[in-house]
């Protein structure tokens, strides 16, 4: 039996605001884009990796109630849940190239490890750790 993961979901606060980000920033583009009544099934998907999806979904139902989605939205804000990874050729470029489109850094690029990596956000405070890996 053939097993892989192929979608991680994220939770944003606006779908709209979330896929500009993550296609005309990131260069994902969009991979699903299905709505049922209120819901709505987004996933993007980066150019590179054509098997593995990004779900970008927002709390509330029929997954969660509204009490339930106003605490993971706000952990979400406060930037609480885990990082994603993007791996990059060049991270002090990439830096450069997604700083001009306006892309929030909470870490200038270093070099740490061997490795050089540097953090940033989406709209709705995700965090993302983009790694140059180290040269062999």
């Amino acid at each position: 039996m053939s097993q892989c993961i192929n979608m991680v979901g994220l939770y944003v606060d606006d779908q709209e605001e979330a896929l500009a980000f993550y296609v005309e920033k990131l260069g994902f583009r969009i991979h699903t884009d299905v709505r049922n009544g209120d819901f709505r099934w987004l996933t993007v998907q980066h150019p590179d990796q054509a098997s593995f999806q990004l779900g970008l979904f927002t709390p509330g139902p029929p997954a969660h109630d509204e009490a339930t989605a106003q605490v993971l939205r706000a952990l979400v804000a406060k930037g609480a849940m885990p990082p994603l990874v993007l791996n990059v050729a060049d991270c002090r470029g990439t830096y450069e190239k997604l700083r001009a489109l306006g892309v929030e850094f909470t870490q200038e690029p270093i070099d740490r490890y061997g490795n050089v990596d540097a953090g940033f956000r989406d709209p709705a405070g995700n965090g993302w750790k983009m790694i140059q890996a180290a040269q062999a």
